[in-house]
């Protein structure tokens, strides 16, 4: 049965998980070990103190911290009330998360209290202090024992639904139709201002009990979840995946290669989606040996660039069985093609697969020629949040989406990316798609890591250049890279300069910020 048809909205969906798997761990934070009973018990009383709080169905409900246990609870606890979700980037500093505040009038918002050296309250402060202020936000509730005065502890909000009865959030869940938002997720914003894509209860549940399917995950997986629970990624194909499934989660609330390394071996983790750096950092650790990995069955990858080896790497070196790239977007539900069990490898490693049941892909160009991607089918969001012309420019009358990405279908379906519309340069003529030289670049065996972008030429308008990290102690100079490159590609698409660099900037979800790069270029 259909995701949708059978939980009807994500409530559902944790009130089943809680009975269904209620004797299964379901999620691993720090010390804390908590079964699926009892994650249904503290989401129902999370959803209580929503109630409470005076949170009534439509409302926005923003979380802006890392992953953890109490952003699960928190947020489907919400979701419970009858919210609309909001989760907010945690790599935003307090002006941008103030706009997405502000754009989707949120009513409440859990924010943590000091991640990474930062305090997310008083870095809010600042930016209301400083903007046009927060008029529709009326409560904070900060993710641990210690608040400012006009804000609340997350142990007193809780303790504020105590009498809100079982009953009482029962009938608010039930009364959720699938139609409804279930959440706003703003895009990442590597182009330009983050806009709010509306997505409903079925479509989430829809989508991901078909991600479920392609990928194979079961109860009894445990699964490391990196991704951000701000980004559909780490929220839907993770958390809302292994409520599907029964999965333990187990969040990891910072990228460290480290700590990944530790996790897998002591809690025998066995499924770790990511983008393709995390599963690099992983292949290229220099301690790799000495951590346990053998529990590691599935991987699932996905960007405009999966590097080629990668794949069979994974296969190979750690003997990963399953191996799948995937492609998505906010706009997209967060999930378009996806590869299946049983693909060839080399199709795994060329391609991000192929439609997802109910959906449609096409690309504007000849059969095998680059061209922007579209999609149709029940994934479309329902529109940016009250943002009717920004709709529009992407919603075609017909119902097709208009990704922004560039792509190439092959004969059986199966989509490559290529790259972003707005990355794309020419030079003398010729269109130059980064990610596309990126990839050749990458097969060279001191790349570890490479970001293309088109600076000006006066001879011939745009040129490529490379931002390149190489691999530890290469002595690899730009010459070299560069009549390497000569050598292995039409000349167009060689880098004219290359820049050594000791990583590439990257958002939360691992996109290289090429705007970042650009920005490089036009300082004096």
């Amino acid at each position: 049965m259909r995701g949708d048809m059978e939980w009807g909205s994500i409530p559902g969906l944790v009130r089943s998980a809680a009975e269904r798997y209620a004797d299964t761990e379901a999620v691993v934070d720090g010390r804390t070990r908590i079964s699926y009973a009892e994650l249904g018990a503290r989401v129902e009383r999370s959803a209580a103190a929503c109630v409470a709080a005076g949170v009534v169905p439509g409302d926005r409900v923003a979380v802006w911290a890392p992953n953890s246990l109490d952003w699960i609870v928190a947020a489907l606890g919400a979701v419970s009330a009858g919210a609309v979700l909001v989760p907010v980037n945690t790599r935003f500093k307090g002006t941008e998360a103030a706009d997405v505040l502000r754009r989707s009038g949120a009513r409440l918002l859990f924010v943590t209290g000091t991640f990474l050296g930062t305090s997310y309250v008083a870095s809010l402060r600042r930016a209301v202090d400083r903007g046009p202020g927060l008029p529709d936000l009326e409560q904070v509730v900060v993710l641990s024992d210690d608040a400012p005065e006009d804000f609340r502890t997350w142990k007193d909000f809780l303790a504020g639904g105590d009498g809100v009865g079982p009953a009482e959030v029962r009938a608010r869940s039930a009364a959720l139709d699938g139609s409804w938002p279930s959440d706003i997720v703003f895009t990442s914003g590597t182009t330009g201002r983050p806009k709010g894509a509306v997505i409903t209860h079925a479509q989430t549940l829809r989508a991901y009990e078909i991600w479920c399917d392609l990928a194979g995950l079961r109860q009894g997986d445990r699964y490391l979840i990196v991704n951000p629970f701000f980004h559909t990624f780490g929220y839907k194909a993770g958390v809302l995946a292994c409520l599907m499934r029964g999965a333990t989660m187990v969040p990891q609330p910072v990228f460290n290669i480290d700590t990944v390394l530790a996790n897998i071996a002591a809690e025998r983790v066995s499924v770790l989606p990511g983008p393709p750096t995390l599963h690099q950092s992983l292949l290229d650790h220099p301690a790799r040996d000495a951590h346990d990995l053998s529990a590691l069955r599935l991987v699932v990858t996905g960007a405009a660039v999966v590097p080629l080896q990668l794949v069979s790497r994974l296969r190979g070196e750690l003997g990963v069985e399953t191996v799948l790239t995937a492609y998505g977007l906010s706009e997209a539900s967060g999930i378009v093609t996806m590869c299946r069990r049983g693909d060839d490898p080399t199709v795994i490693a060329s391609t991000s697969g192929r439609a997802i049941p109910g959906t449609e892909v096409r690309v504007e160009a000849p059969l095998g020629e680059p061209g922007e991607v579209l999609v149709r089918g029940f994934n479309v969001m329902r529109g940016y949040y009250e943002d009717a012309a920004a709709t529009a420019e992407v919603v075609t009358g017909d119902g097709w989406l208009r990704t922004g990405d560039v792509g190439v279908l092959d004969a059986t379906g199966n989509l490559r990316i290529t790259d972003r519309i707005k990355d794309m340069f020419i030079v003398g003529g010729f269109n130059a798609y980064p990610a596309e030289i990126e990839q050749l670049l990458g097969l060279h065996p001191e790349v570890a890591d490479v970001a293309v972008i088109g600076v000006p030429d006066p001879r011939l308008g745009e040129v490529g250049k490379a931002y390149v990290v190489r691999r530890r102690d290469s002595p690899m100079t730009s010459d070299d890279l560069i009549a390497w490159a000569r050598r292995e590609m039409a000349n167009y698409k060689v880098p004219r300069a290359v820049e050594f660099v000791a990583e590439l900037p990257r958002n939360a979800s691992g996109k290289v910020v090429k705007g970042e790069l650009r920005g490089r270029e036009t300082r004096p």
